[in-house]
């Protein structure tokens, strides 16, 4: 049985795809719960009048998620963990700690779109294929380095388990400098 996609169906096609599958699954499932349309005339000119449409729509979508896909690209995280003598870590990185780390950034991903294989259990650099939108993928950088490796690390790690870009920590570092420098000249000044 042929019928016109109404929905995009993970493993059998996007919207406005015809596709051929099983007469039961067509008219049991499909058509009634209107994610399809039977092929026929009728259907064909209306489908082809609203896959015009879906076009310009998924170029505008594709545009936008673009726009993600390079901050994800750009993006580097930093995981603190305590090590064993072989690089191998207590515990690991899942898919909840790179999204956790993402939304920090203000990066919001559903975890189920990390295509982490397997926790990451090792120290080390990885790549992490993150899908963004059908077919397009973008890649955070993670970084997991032992406690205790950086001085600056015991200072900013205060219940934290992710740390963005070096750029980003120095900045606040500065940041609360001169805020403690600012708060020690009013003491100062009132006494």
């Amino acid at each position: 049985m042929r019928v016109i996609l109404r929905e995009n169906i993970e493993k059998l096609g996007r919207k406005g795809d015809i596709v051929e599958v099983a007469p039961g699954y067509g008219r049991n499932y499909l058509i009634p719960k209107k994610l399809a349309l039977e092929v026929t005339a009728s259907n064909l000119k209306m489908i082809e009048m609203e896959q015009r449409a879906l076009r310009k729509k998924f170029e505008q979508e594709k545009l936008s998620y673009q726009e993600l896909i390079d901050k994800i690209n750009q993006t580097r995280l930093t995981f603190f963990r305590k090590a064993a003598e072989k690089d191998v870590i207590f515990g690991s990185v899942s898919n909840t700690d790179i999204r956790d780390g993402l939304s920090q950034l203000g990066i919001e991903v559903d975890k189920k779109k990390i295509l982490l294989n397997e926790p990451i259990k090792r120290l080390g650099n990885y790549a992490v294929p993150i899908k963004v939108y059908h077919d397009e993928q973008a890649e955070v950088k993670i970084e997991v380095i032992k406690e205790g490796e950086s001085p600056a690390e015991e200072e900013k790690e205060v219940g934290k388990k992710v740390v963005p870009e070096k750029k980003k920590e120095l900045v606040e570092k500065e940041a609360l400098e001169e805020e403690n420098k600012s708060r020690d000249k009013e003491k100062a000044e009132k006494k």
